[in-house]
Formats: structure tokens, sequence, C-alpha cells
């Protein structure tokens, strides 16, 4: 139990250095039987890693909905991972990957798990930019800068969960409640999440509370975006507080993560007044321990729209 709280610990604090770990696995190769490629998630959402065990399928159930499983007595939906993406596994589904994602369990099947990597989040580019399909959030760079490096395919689990298994979230994001005078005028909201899905739920409460903002997709955009701002508002003599209204942040991210933006806006003299509210699907003690541990005022839960509005109002405080 030591040795484990001791792995635990140590990849807690491979945020201080902007590093994560990455679960590396295979789906199978494209349905024209080219070479497979390396997909990867990030290893805090695995709560464990099993083989594949008896299925029981629900009557109606559709593809890539699996079934379900019972690993030691609770019930877990399954998800063909290889028939989302579009890959036909060569040997089978042999491995289960048991997720922990918004508070949620639930496990992906897939071909085989490679090994986990220790990367820079400066080696994961936006796949936006690049060639990832709808599934693919960031493309990581295994082997640094080398030319001719493994590239592996970072999926875009909130995507994929809410297409697959809906769920009444724009509902609850119309009802939250409106800021009603806290903000200051003239200033905006900077947010950042590498999610398409989160994005659009996150513009969508922002703009049901009148809240004018900014949306950046990595956590590099939101602070250089941060920096500039941070420029006018020296050169007109006036508290950054009086630009910047709070900053709502992921912590996965292309580049950048929430945590190295979180420390950095805390650990500046000028910028430490902003509130910043991290909105994650990482969930569990320890990575909101570690976002106090950074300054963060709030730590929300994907995607919790009334803690989201709850915790945005409480930053914000009283009205002016």
């Amino acid at each position: 139990m030591d040795s484990f709280q001791k792995e635990i610990d140590e990849r807690t604090n491979l945020t201080a250095s902007n590093k994560f770990e990455l679960l590396l696995f295979r789906l199978g190769s494209d349905p024209h039987g080219e070479r497979s490629e390396l997909f990867g998630i990030n290893v805090f959402k695995i709560r464990e890693i099993v083989p594949m065990p008896p299925v029981t399928k629900a009557a109606g159930m559709q593809s890539p909905m699996l079934g379900m499983v019972n690993i030691r007595g609770q019930i877990i939906s399954v998800i063909d991972l290889p028939a989302v993406v579009g890959c036909v596994p060569k040997t089978g589904l042999n491995i289960l990957l048991v997720t922990e994602y918004a508070r949620s369990t639930q496990a992906f099947a897939v071909e085989s798990v490679d090994e986990i990597v220790r990367l820079e989040w400066k080696q994961v580019l936006s796949a936006e930019t690049k060639a990832g399909g709808r599934f693919v959030t960031s493309i990581a760079r295994l082997d640094a800068e080398q030319d001719g490096c493994r590239l592996a395919q970072v999926l875009d689990v909130e995507q994929i969960l809410h297409e697959i298994m809906p769920t009444n979230r724009e509902e609850n994001v119309a009802g939250m409640a409106k800021v009603a005078g806290r903000m200051r005028p003239g200033t905006i909201a900077i947010a950042a999440d590498d999610s398409k899905v989160a994005r659009s739920l996150i513009e969508q409460g922002l703009r049901a509370m009148d809240i004018p903002f900014e949306m950046h997709n990595t956590g590099l955009h939101a602070w250089e975006k941060i920096q500039r701002i941070a420029r006018e508002a020296r050169s007109e003599g006036v508290p950054i507080t009086d630009k910047i209204a709070f900053v709502l942040t992921d912590l996965e991210m292309p580049e950048m993560d929430g945590f190295t933006l979180t420390r950095n806006i805390k650990g500046d003299d000028f910028l430490k007044r902003i509130p910043v509210i991290v909105h994650s699907s990482l969930s569990g003690e320890a990575n909101e321990d570690h976002v106090r541990s950074v300054g963060g005022d709030a730590y929300v839960a994907k995607f919790e729209a009334n803690e989201l509005s709850a915790s945005i109002l409480g930053v914000l405080g009283a009205p002016a």
C-alpha cells in the first residue's frame, strides 16, 4: 500500500514540471489493413487494467456498446473502442481499461496495451490544427524533439462519451444563474479546454450567465492571452482585475496543463488576484488537493452545471 501511494504521489508531483504519464495502447488496423497506430490516455484517468472478462450484453444494446461487466461487485458499461474510432483488432478485444471520468466509471475494450510513457505537455500538440479525427484531442510526440519520432493519438474521452452516452447537460446549462452585476464592467473571463464538447458546454454556460469570455484550446494560448492583457493593464495603470474577472481552466491540455497555468498566474504578483477555477474530468482527492496547492480558488468536476455556476458566483463575490 505504501509503494502504491508513493507511485500516486510521484505522478501527482509530475504536474510541478508540466509533465504527465500517458498509457499507450493499440486498437488494431484501419479497415484497409494499414499498420496499427498508437493511441493514448492520461494515466490519471485509468483506475485499473484487466484482462477481458465475460461481457453481458443487454437486450437492444448496439455497437459500440459491448455490454456490462461485473468487476468486484461493480457493474460497469463496456465500450468497444476500436469500433468508435474505426479500427479492426487483429487479435480481438483482449484488454479492458477501467476509467474514471467526471465522477463516473466506464470501461474501454482495446486490443493491447504497450507501455506507460512520461512526457512533457510541450510534446503534445492540439489535433485541431493537425490531421486528427473528431475523437482525437491531441497528438503526442513520444520521442521529444527528434525528427521522425513516434506519434500517439490522445483520445478525447469527453467527446466519445458525449456521443455514445448522451446526457441532459445542455438543459442544465440553460438554467445556470446569471451573474447579475457581479462582474466589473469591461472585464472578461478567460477559458481554456482542449475538448470540443467541453468547450461547447462551457461556452453555452458562460453565455447563459451573461459572462463575456475568450475561449482557448490550450493552456499555453490562454497564458499568452493573459500576458497580453496584463501588459495592457500595466500600461494603463489599472489592476488586472479591471480586465480579467476569472480564469476557467481544464487540467489536461496540450503544450501547457492547467496546473502550470494556475501556478503561473498565482506566482505572479500582478496576476495573483485573478480567481482561477479548475474544471476537469480528473476527479479524485489527489487532484483536488493539488489544485489547492498551486493556488486554485475552486475545483469543479466536468460537467456539473450547478456546481460550475456556484463556483463562478463564489469567486466573483458580492456585486460591485
